[in-house]
């Protein structure tokens, strides 16, 4: 829906929108037709002054430092941690409620992390710190399949190893992974680049994402590990992940080991899978990211439970985490919220 004359439709300001997940949820703005009294692109001075066509019209980008916040209602942030640590409180101050898509706000005590199909209930009311956040990319797909589980079962552990495409590191590592691409088929030799990724990603496997520490697990480990328990309501369950970075452009996959508190029946799990809102059940097949069918959905096979221990079973995702991990969430909050009133 393109921009409506309704003073019930919110302003909405995307922070971060020449990025790989700020272009995403333009995208999905126009294909869900979101209403909305007012758009404003912002981005950092290096993209201000661009022109993006959003809904029929053409949208210049303002830049973060001169936005007045105080027009919005609503700023959705999709521009990195740094930039949401530094201008989210300045949002808030100025009466907007705050959106946002990076791990800057999500273990905050008072900030609800919500999956709009798991805890929309979340957003019956404004939240005191006017920040809401949406989980990452590799923690979505597992709570929206484990909630339901959980429920049935009970968990006792997860273990989560994660392959995860090169647009989680945004346009800068889609376009190093393809300019190294190309170099080493060019020339097996040659010095490929490393700006965004080291050692280079193209047509290798990097086993960590973000930073290591003392532990060994790396940040993004740590944070996929922390965000499940929250958004489950399992403070005391055993999360292990395992993050690795493959040399595909966009999507991600994840193996998920689950043990539960009692005995899993296969076709039981299956019913309970194929149950859930947006998922597809591919059974005893593999979904691969780069052939999802539907980009909204979240694809599920490998569905295996243990001969030995029916207590645990492994499941295989897929999702496009530019739509599924990111974006596609960051709408749905401002859709519920319109729903409940609370926008």
């Amino acid at each position: 829906m393109p921009q409506v004359d309704d003073p019930a439709a919110p302003r909405i300001a995307v922070v971060g929108a020449t990025g790989a997940v700020g272009g995403t949820l333009l995208e999905l703005i126009e294909d869900r037709a979101l209403p909305y009294r007012r758009l404003h692109l912002v981005a950092s001075a290096r993209s201000a002054g661009r022109t993006i066509r959003v809904d029929g019209r053409d949208q210049r980008v303002t830049e973060l430092s001169r936005f007045a916040f105080g027009t919005v209602d609503a700023a959705l942030f999709c521009a990195g941690e740094q930039v949401s640590r530094e201008w989210v409180p300045v949002a808030v101050a100025h009466g907007a409620l705050a959106i946002d898509s990076t791990p800057a706000f999500r273990m905050t005590p008072g900030t609800p992390l919500v999956v709009p199909q798991l805890n929309a209930a979340e957003l019956g009311r404004r939240p005191a710190g006017g920040v809401i956040a949406v989980p990452g990319a590799a923690t979505v797909p597992v709570v929206r399949v484990l909630r339901d589980v959980e429920r049935r079962w009970g968990i006792r552990r997860i273990v989560v190893s994660t392959y995860q495409g090169a647009s989680g590191a945004g346009h800068g590592g889609i376009e190093e992974l393809q300019d190294g691409s190309r170099t080493v088929l060019q020339d097996p030799q040659a010095t490929v680049p490393s700006a965004q990724f080291s050692p280079p990603l193209a047509f290798n496997v990097l086993p960590g994402i973000g930073d290591v520490l003392e532990d060994g697990s790396t940040l993004q480990e740590r944070e996929v590990a922390d965000e499940v328990r929250k958004v489950l309501g399992l403070p005391g369950i055993e999360v292990t992940a395992t993050c690795v970075r493959v040399p595909m452009v966009s999507g991600h996959g994840a193996a998920v080991w689950v043990q539960c508190r009692a005995a899993v029946d296969r076709a039981e799990l299956v019913s309970l899978l194929e149950a859930l809102p947006e998922v597809v059940v591919h059974d005893r097949s593999g979904p691969t990211p780069a052939a999802l069918g539907d980009p909204d959905q979240l694809h599920v096979g490998r569905i295996r439970v243990s001969a030995t221990a029916p207590e645990g079973f492994w499941l295989w995702l897929a999702t496009d985490n530019l739509r599924v991990g990111g974006a596609l969430d960051a709408v749905r909050i401002v859709e519920e919220l319109r729903a409940r009133g609370a926008l």
